[in-house]
């Protein structure tokens, strides 16, 4: 499971994901990229079933790029706890992804295999998601 070695605090604020990806929007190392249409929380858990996915459809044919990684701490509270007594603990690590970011890239396999092994992952996101060409 993809989580941050250290951070230097431990709980963060939930944030804004205001306006459109500024970097990470192109294809930089593979030949197809699988760019996200909407912004949202992409969780550890689902980056991970979105990699393993892609690697079954390639047959591990190819190599592939992690474009993203979960930075954010998510906290929650057990159910049937009262308001208040401060911030829960952390759940899961979530990546902030912006319309227009690049999640995954691929390279050395044929246009079929990116479509369907993409097409396939981009269900196991939380984010819509479309093919892209270098």
């Amino acid at each position: 499971m993809l989580q941050p070695k250290k951070s230097k605090y431990r709980k963060q604020f939930r944030g804004k994901m205001r306006g459109t990806a500024q970097t990470g929007n192109t294809v930089t190392f593979g030949e197809y990229g699988l760019q996200a249409l909407t912004r949202g929380w992409v969780s550890a858990r689902q980056i991970e079933a979105a990699r393993k996915k892609i690697t079954f459809m390639t047959k591990r044919a190819g190599k592939y790029w992690i474009k993203v990684f979960p930075h954010k701490p998510i906290t929650g509270k057990p159910v049937g706890v009262k308001m208040g007594s401060g911030k829960g603990a952390i759940q899961e690590y979530v990546a902030v992804v912006k319309p227009g970011q690049v999640l995954f890239e691929l390279g050395g396999v044929t246009p079929e295999v990116a479509k369907t092994a993409f097409l396939k992952a981009g269900h196991k996101l939380a984010v819509k998601t479309t093919l892209i060409k270098k």
